[in-house]
């Protein structure tokens, strides 16, 4: 019982230390005007989530979290979070780009997803469903057609039968 109490402290330290590594710097939840890609679902959360997630594949998107801006020091950006990379997080895409194009060291935006049933290729041309929540980085124009609507991953599947 106590080694078990043990390996769980020490994994909730190491998770804990590989996360301080990259930090959200801000969190804008201002969304105002028109805007070229989906809000988040739940804008009040932007800011709120782990900074290390997958990146990419899936194939589609179940929710839009925020858009991230990552900032590198070694780049040019001001140094904070002792020198490591960090984030930007945002409401709204085009603020996120505007950030980006203003701010030495930028990347351009990505966007942060939620998927809870996404297909996976683990080798090219195999493709399988997962069912499963998980948090992806994505290009953000890979937003468009991806959203999972009902029997859009079966669709799929018939489609890229060989």
């Amino acid at each position: 019982m106590r080694l078990r109490l043990l390996i769980a402290f020490l994994a909730l330290v190491v998770s804990f230390v590989a996360n301080a590594a990259f930090n959200v710097a801000e969190a804008d939840r201002v969304v105002f005007g028109e805007t070229k890609f989906p809000v988040p679902v739940e804008p009040e959360k932007v800011g709120t989530y782990p900074a290390l997630v997958k990146s990419g594949a899936g194939y589609f998107y179940d929710e839009v979290l925020e858009y991230r801006v990552w900032l590198h020091p070694e780049r040019g950006a001001f140094r904070r979070n002792g020198g490591n990379d960090y984030f930007v997080a945002f409401a709204q895409y085009e603020r996120a780009l505007a950030f980006s194009q203003r701010s030495k060291g930028a990347e351009e935006p990505l966007v942060l997803i939620r998927q809870s049933r996404y297909v996976n290729e683990p080798i090219p041309g195999k493709f399988e469903v997962v069912n499963g929540e998980r948090l992806t980085e994505w290009q953000v124009q890979w937003l468009v057609g991806s959203k999972r609507t009902p029997g859009a991953i079966e669709r799929f599947l018939e489609e890229h039968k060989k």
